[in-house]
């Protein structure tokens, strides 16, 4: 056991004994079963050069400087970072290639969808897709960009289209310059003379206005002084108006003065009266309430003892009534178990001939699966036994189980009392039609003619169709 400090750009990251998980601290003691690593949160700094295509089929290269560490000031971001990433050194090839793999991934989708004037005019929007698509796949990583600076564009080897770019701009800067001069020049020329012109002008412009604003000067004296004139008449005026009517407000406030006076009079006789009234009506309002009290405490007691009896009465009819609603309900109670347990008694009784009809099935079914494997065994031995020919054992399971006699039994009973009469029909040497006995040897060539026919015709069912005739029937020659 031991006391670990972290400093102050690293985090402890404890698993072991006592842990479910990981435990983040900045010091902590190590007991015995526990693992301690070191986690540095502080950035790095990750340089790239992202080759990608604008959506003219532009290719360029976009060198990038990020600065990418850890999210410090999140709990949960730590602990993906110290489970997925702390195992590895900061610099090593697997943290770089993961950073990169993700900074060239949406770095090259976001340029694709831009034609190159999009990306030289809006590089701040372009910058900031950039990072907040790079920013949403490092979360999962636990990871937070600091800093993202984007450099200039260069080309690819190969391509010369910033070279040629930046020609151009150099022509268009160098023939506006020209023009430019050629402009200032001709400028300067029609200054110049328009200068002179001018000059001219404004002075006589200066003589005429300044006669104009001298008689304009006098002109306006006089307008003034009518103007004072006019307006101290008119003062003179408002004053009047305006002490007219102060005299007749004065005199509109007194007559309201002495009205509201008089109301004041009035409005305290009747206060008085109304008071008197008020007083008079709650005394005789308390002498009702007294009477009232006295009748109802005298009617009250009476009402009170009848009551109680009443109350006495309902409360012994109503235990009589639940006594006998409860016998009536312990009756039906035990009817009712009684009933429950006939029918769980006929349930039992059911169960067990079903459980015992189950397990006569069950047996018989044992029964049938253990003849089934028997009889198995007894086909697959007899096949081993005749050398896997299913025509050899289906003979002699035919033969065994008396299959033949069976038959012949059969056809027997099927034909027996019915006394059929033969005839056998055949062409004798002349030609003529024949029937009885003595047509035998007739008759003895059409069924050889039939014996005959029966080799072709099975050998043609065994061509078309790969069935054999059965072994009683003999077998057919080799074809070779």
């Amino acid at each position: 056991m031991w006391y670990k400090v972290a400093s102050a750009s690293q985090y402890l990251a404890i698993t072991g004994v006592g842990i479910n998980d990981i435990k983040l601290e900045k010091k902590s003691w190590i007991f015995p079963g526990q693992s301690c690593r070191v986690v540095d949160v502080s950035p790095v700094n990750y340089t790239f050069e992202v080759q990608a295509m604008s959506s003219e089929k532009l290719p360029f290269l976009l060198p990038a400087v990020f600065t990418i560490g850890p999210r410090a000031d999140d709990k949960e971001s730590l602990l993906k970072y110290a489970r997925l990433l702390s195992p590895h050194e900061r610099m090593s090839t697997d943290v770089r290639e993961l950073v990169q793999g993700i900074i060239e991934g949406e770095t090259r989708v976001l340029v694709a969808s831009m034609t190159m004037e999009e990306v030289f005019k809006g590089t701040k929007d372009f910058k900031r897709e950039v990072f907040e698509k790079v920013q949403l796949e490092l979360n999962q990583f636990g990871l937070l960009i600091y800093n993202a600076n984007i450099k200039q564009l260069v080309d690819v080897k190969d391509h010369e289209y910033f070279s040629y770019l930046g020609q151009k701009t150099q022509m268009e800067a160098a023939n506006q310059a020209k023009i430019d001069v050629a402009e200032a020049k001709m400028k300067g020329e029609i200054g110049a003379k328009l200068r002179d012109g001018q000059t001219l002008q404004n002075a006589a412009k200066i003589d005429a206005e300044t006669k104009i604003n001298s008689i304009k000067r006098q002109g306006e004296g006089k307008k003034q002084e009518i103007t004072v004139q006019t307006e101290l008449q008119v003062f003179e005026n408002q004053r009047k108006a305006e002490l007219a009517e102060a005299n007749a407000e004065l005199a509109m406030k007194k007559a309201g003065w002495t009205q509201q006076t008089q109301m004041a009079e009035v409005e305290s006789a009747q206060t008085v009266a109304i008071r008197q009234a008020e007083l008079q009506r709650e005394v005789e309002k308390r002498n009702a309430l007294t009477r009232t009290e006295k009748l109802k405490a005298e009617h009250l007691s009476k009402a009170s003892v009848d009551y109680e009896i009443k109350v006495q009465e309902a409360n012994w009819e109503l235990y009589k009534k639940q006594k006998a609603a409860e016998a009536v309900l312990y009756e039906k109670e035990k009817q009712a178990e009684a009933q429950k347990l006939a029918a769980e008694a006929a349930l039992f009784s059911r169960q067990q001939e079903a459980e015992a009809e189950l397990y006569t099935k069950k047996k018989e079914a044992e029964a049938l699966v253990a003849l089934a494997e028997a009889q198995g065994i007894y086909v697959s031995t007899m096949m081993k036994a005749l050398g896997g020919n299913y025509l050899a054992l289906r003979d002699y399971l035919m033969i065994k189980d008396g299959m033949f006699q069976k038959i012949a039994k059969i056809n027997a009973e099927a034909v027996k009392g019915l006394q059929p009469k033969i005839s056998v029909w055949t062409n004798n040497a002349g030609g003529e039609m024949t029937e009885g006995a003595g047509s035998g040897s007739g008759a003895m060539q059409e069924v050889a003619g039939l014996y005959r026919m029966l080799p072709p015709l099975l050998n043609t069912v065994q061509e078309q169709t790969g069935m054999l005739p059965p072994a009683w029937m003999g077998t057919l020659a080799n074809p070779e």
